[in-house]
């Protein structure tokens, strides 16, 4: 018993250290799977490097409902994760893409949801592709910015505004270039959110309102063309969708 006494301060010295090591060597692919998995497949983590408090990835975003249409980013994303946090149950990281991403964003997660900072990302074009028809027979290129205010989620509920800005964009199937500059907001508001596309500039015209949330999905919009290049736009608006007037299409949708 006494040698038992004798040893069993080591073997506790000696537990806490091994628990210590695999702590801070856990591999960044123990936390890769929890963004696709928080975010329904919309954003991904790909070929992880380095550990769960610094490490980096591939940053791989989909706009489409699981995975459809990813597209990945260029450069890598990076993060260092607190330490202390995680005691208290809490998951605190700061992360920054390198290529696309100006200034780094907190996210911060717990078992009641989780919480990340006003940010703003570059991402290509082709990532509208994953939002189905008509983005993926336009084929559109151009500038594309996303910003957010700080953005709270509370399991399938989601609280904060996301900002698209597509500017100067073209397309394949149409002469005319540039179409035209647009954004779109999306506010969400718990279990719904909505969405609002307006034109800042050019010859197409895009303007619509619609909402999302749970099973059902609608917008009501337009798409027409300015006086001067109406005949040339003619072919682009029949692809888009069905007349409702003279040189002006619906972008109506319900699901």
């Amino acid at each position: 018993m006494r040698r038992i006494g004798a040893a069993l301060p080591w073997v506790i010295v000696a537990l806490f250290s091994c628990g210590a090591v695999l702590l801070v060597t856990l591999p960044a692919a123990w936390i890769t799977p929890q963004f696709a998995k928080a975010t329904h497949g919309h954003v991904n983590l790909i070929e992880p490097d380095g550990s769960l408090w610094q490490g980096s990835a591939v940053l791989m975003l989909a706009a489409g409902p699981d995975g459809a249409g990813a597209t990945l980013l260029p450069g890598r994303i990076e993060w260092q994760t607190s330490f202390w946090p995680l005691f208290t149950g809490r998951v605190r990281m700061r992360m920054r893409q390198t290529d696309a991403m100006p200034d780094a964003v907190q996210v911060d997660v717990s078992r009641l949801g989780a919480t990340m900072t006003a940010g703003a990302i570059q991402v290509p074009a082709s990532l509208l592709a994953g939002l189905g028809a008509p983005f993926n027979t336009l084929n559109l290129q151009g500038d594309v910015r996303l910003s957010w205010t700080d953005w709270r989620s509370f399991g399938r509920d989601a609280f904060g505004q996301l900002s698209v800005l597509l500017n100067e964009m073209s397309s394949s199937v149409s002469r005319v270039k540039p179409l035209g500059s647009y954004r779109v907001v999306i506010q969400a508001q718990g279990a719904a959110a909505t969405v609002d596309l307006s034109t800042l500039k050019g010859p197409l015209l895009l303007n619509g309102r619609g909402s999302f949330g749970g099973q059902s999905t609608s917008f009501q919009g337009t798409a027409s063309a300015t006086p001067d290049q109406l005949d040339n736009l003619a072919g682009l608006l029949n692809l888009i969708g069905p007349p409702v007037g003279k040189g002006t299409v619906s972008l109506d949708f319900t699901h």
